[in-house]
């Protein structure tokens, strides 16, 4: 496979010459068809002077110059220019200032070759790590900007969501509208990861060292962070549509509910025990619903038998919240019509009922 691993710089000119060595170094002895494509953000300090001069060596090496509009302009760039140039059917993501091993560029690869879409090389993951002589702010900034992409966006099973150091088979990029992606800078990393999720992409994490940069300076800056923040919300919104989904469920519940519920105060049964009949019967409802419409594109690894049992256990424990409120209700307002009892202790139970239904009941799992 043609593989381009590609380098966005801005003023790297002390580290480059130094890198592109030691990769060239990694490629002896590779089966694959190497190659090093530089991005160059018309760094003033001559960092692509140094690539030509490399160039009349190594007949891998490409330059790629634009300008400074941040990291995930200069990924854009170069993997547009990997794909439709240099026929790339694999590309890297990798720093140029050595915080990536390139001894573990032949490790990444390795797992492409055992069939992975998206190898990750990951500080979060077990033999993984960050650097030791990091104080506690940098390590409170790396672990909460993971921790923002993976709980506030959403991209739960990935350990190193932020992670910059990253093999990518192309069929997967060729149906990633970049344009869409709608960032910039480092938030690009998180976009991009999200895209290759909703495309099933099969992702791997391998564990890495991340080595401390000696030269040069770093690059992220406070507008890299808000974008990465506002990022991460935008593609919390995106997802809720799951969300909207069970809630429209949950709509035809609260019918179901309450429908049958006067049903059974018209027959004469007592409100106490009318209210947790009709609570069953609109549980049976929402699952059926959520089983076959809400969730029926995510594989989960229990029977439906099972996934009813769940339902219904987290359900019981949402009609006890919904149960409590209508009692609490009834005694302290007994003048108010019981049907908004009935009404208003639906609403505290169905937040419960999504998160705990969505992460467990319906909980997606990794496909091998």
């Amino acid at each position: 496979m043609k593989t381009i691993i590609i380098i966005p710089t801005f003023n790297e000119g002390k580290n480059i010459p130094f890198l592109i060595h030691s990769l060239q170094e990694q490629f002896i002895g590779m089966e694959h068809e190497m190659h090093i494509l530089v991005v160059d953000d018309n760094s003033p300090d001559g960092t692509a002077e140094e690539v030509k001069k490399l160039q009349s060596r190594f007949k891998n090496i490409h330059l790629l110059m634009g300008q400074k509009a941040g990291l995930g302009v200069a990924y854009t760039r170069g993997m547009a220019y990997a794909m439709e140039n240099l026929n790339a059917d694999v590309v890297f993501e990798m720093d140029a200032d050595f915080s990536h091993k390139p001894q573990d560029v032949p490790r990444l690869m390795a797992e492409i070759d055992k069939g992975a879409d998206f190898v990750i090389g990951s500080r979060y993951v077990s033999g993984g790590s960050i650097p030791k002589e990091w104080g506690f702010r940098r390590r409170m900034n790396s672990k909460f900007g993971n921790i923002v992409a993976r709980y506030l966006a959403g991209i739960y099973h990935v350990k190193d969501c932020t992670a910059g150091f990253r093999a990518i088979h192309t069929s997967v990029l060729k149906n990633i509208d970049f344009s869409e992606l709608g960032v910039k800078g480092y938030a690009f990393q998180v976009a991009l990861l999200h895209q290759a999720l909703q495309l099933k992409a099969k992702i791997v994490e391998i564990p890495v060292d991340f080595i401390d940069r000696t030269a040069g300076e770093s690059k992220l800056g406070i507008k890299d962070i808000i974008e990465f923040i506002l990022n991460a919300w935008w593609i919390r919104f995106n997802s809720l549509k799951t969300f909207l989904k069970f809630a429209v469920v949950g709509a035809s519940g609260v019918v179901v509910n309450l429908g049958f519920f006067t049903l059974f105060l018209m027959a004469g049964l007592n409100k106490y025990l009318a209210s947790p009949l009709a609570i069953e019967i609109s549980i049976v409802s929402n699952f059926l619903l959520n089983n076959f419409w809400t969730f029926r594109f995510r594989k989960t690894k229990d029977r439906v038998r099972i996934r009813g049992l769940k339902f219904n256990a987290v359900s019981f424990l949402a009609l006890g919240v919904s149960y409590g409120t209508f009692v609490a209700l009834s005694i302290f307002f007994p003048d108010v019509q019981p049907q908004l009892h009935q009404l208003v202790g639906i609403v505290p139970a169905t937040l419960l009922n999504y998160f705990l239904n969505s992460y467990w009941t319906f909980k997606q799992v990794d496909e091998d």
